[in-house]
């Protein structure tokens, strides 16, 4: 842990609280009833975990959307009470705010005026939470919506498994991907740079906050069952399973994390999160899958405004997935470790393992 981390431990804590009550109570310029200011992060409020991105933070796929989230008034977000954030045990954090929001680009999680299904910029929405919270933490996953574009692959890849006479999808991207990777860490570095000002212009330094750059998990893998290879749940070519899950998803992973490098923010790599809980990867049992299969909401088809969005959800993590991501990023937070990675243990759940 840092040397200056606002969370010591209890008896440390408790030592600097009697000498500063003797100075405050005895000293030649003790102040009764002069409040004391508090330690760590500037202002008033909660200490609090702020989540800020895109739909790998905002719950798409975890279900239950709060309302103003799920599609009113066009604000399309899917907000979810399990989303990472929400699950994550941190010590002495006392609030979560969930400001990610599905498909965001890097444009709107910094300053400016790029807007994601109606809502502004998340970095000028974290200054202004300043005013109420004290930020303690602010995890961020940033940058698969640029030029990448991994939801939209996930989707040619499903085509693909249509035009069986084409090429598989990941056979033009082997020529594309890194240049696109490339050109998405300057955007996720600036996004990342706007997140930091927004605090410093609120009269925080580094040290008064943690901020963490998380990498993507592969929603799905080569360990899906014939069976399920079609409309059943994940209609994708083994070949395209074997490339998202291999070098697609390692690539997206070593951009991410030269970004952090460049941005100043710690890193945790999701990239091996879902092994094994791969969306199908349960064949007929999907009780211990981590994303989501193949997702229509039959009801929305009804609706031309919803029509769009009914299969918005499909290949997210789901609930369990949320939980799992927030228990290692939990660890992650309690350390101090420059970057770590989420991987099974013994017990059957992520942890977060530090990088050698």
């Amino acid at each position: 842990m840092r040397a200056n981390r606002w969370w010591v431990s209890g008896g440390a804590l408790a030592f600097v609280a009697a000498l500063v009550a003797i100075f405050v109570l005895s000293g030649p310029e003790s102040q009764p009833g002069r409040p004391i200011e508090p330690s760590g992060p500037p202002g008033i409020g909660p200490l609090t975990l702020v989540s800020i991105g895109d739909s790998t933070l905002s719950g798409e796929g975890a279900g239950f959307y709060t309302p103003e989230t799920n599609g009113l008034n066009g604000n399309w977000c899917h907000r979810s009470p399990h989303a990472t954030v929400e699950k994550t045990q941190v010590s002495h954090i006392e609030a979560r705010v969930n400001l990610a929001c599905s498909g965001a680009p890097s444009a709107q999680v910094g300053f400016g005026d790029t807007k994601q299904w109606t809502e502004p910029s998340q970095a000028q929405r974290l200054g202004e939470l300043t005013r109420t919270h004290r930020v303690a933490a602010v995890v961020i996953a940033v940058g698969a919506n640029d030029e990448p574009h991994f939801s939209q692959l996930i989707s040619e890849c499903f085509q693909s498994w249509f035009n069986v006479r084409a090429a598989p999808c990941s056979e033009r991207l082997k020529t594309e991907w890194q240049p696109r990777i490339d050109a998405m860490v300057p955007r996720v570095v600036n996004a990342v740079g706007d997140v930091k000002k927004a605090l410093a212009d609120r009269g925080y330094t580094p040290d008064d906050y943690d901020l963490v750059l998380q990498s993507y998990a592969a929603p799905i893998g080569p360990g899906i069952p014939d069976t399920f290879r079609n409309l059943n749940g994940c209609p994708f070519r083994t070949e395209d399973l074997n490339w998202v899950a291999g070098p697609g998803i390692s690539a997206l992973t070593e951009g991410l994390r030269t970004a952090a490098a460049r941005s100043g923010a710690r890193f945790l790599d999701l990239s091996r999160a879902g092994v094994g809980h791969e969306a199908c990867s349960g064949g007929p049992n999907a009780a211990h899958e981590w994303f989501s299969r193949l997702t229509v909401q039959w009801t929305d088809l009804s609706s031309v405004d919803r029509a769009e969005h009914a299969i918005q959800e499909s290949f997210h993590p789901n609930a369990a997935g949320h939980a799992q991501f927030a228990r290692c990023l939990g660890e992650f937070l309690e350390g101090d470790a420059p970057s770590a990675a989420c991987l099974k243990g013994e017990d059957g759940n992520l942890h977060a393992a530090l990088s050698p």
